[in-house]
């Protein structure tokens, strides 16, 4: 399910989460690419790959939740192992950080305390 979810965004081109003008459109760029790349497969495999997509973007399942929380989970260790060098980079607060990663609680509550402490670690 993530790897499909990255080939889409590989495809649209990732979207820096903070991006407010990047992310206006992203789930049209999203839908776009899953098309393209979905339409070259055979039709029963485009259907369950496309499914699987979908289970993520939707996030209705506890395994669309949990996948998500990972997949929010890898920026922040990212930045944690950098120093929080794309955070300062961008100018973003501890505030920021946490708000758009809260989401990884639905998925994971014991990887949201982790992210949180690596979040309040490494921002002031």
């Amino acid at each position: 399910m993530m790897l499909i979810h990255d080939l889409v965004e590989i495809d649209a081109g990732d979207t820096f989460i903070y991006d407010a003008a990047g992310n206006a459109a992203k789930a049209e760029r999203e839908q776009a690419a899953a098309e393209r790349v979905f339409g070259l497969l055979p039709d029963d495999q485009r259907d369950a790959v496309r499914q699987l997509w979908e289970e993520f973007e939707l996030q209705r399942t506890p395994e669309a939740k949990f996948a998500n929380a990972v997949d929010r989970l890898m920026p922040v260790l990212h930045n944690y192992f950098t120093g929080g060098r794309s955070w300062r980079e961008h100018n973003i607060t501890q505030e920021q950080a946490l708000a758009k990663n809260r989401k990884i609680a639905d998925g994971a509550r014991e990887l949201w305390e982790v992210a949180r402490s690596l979040i309040v670690g490494s921002l002031p």
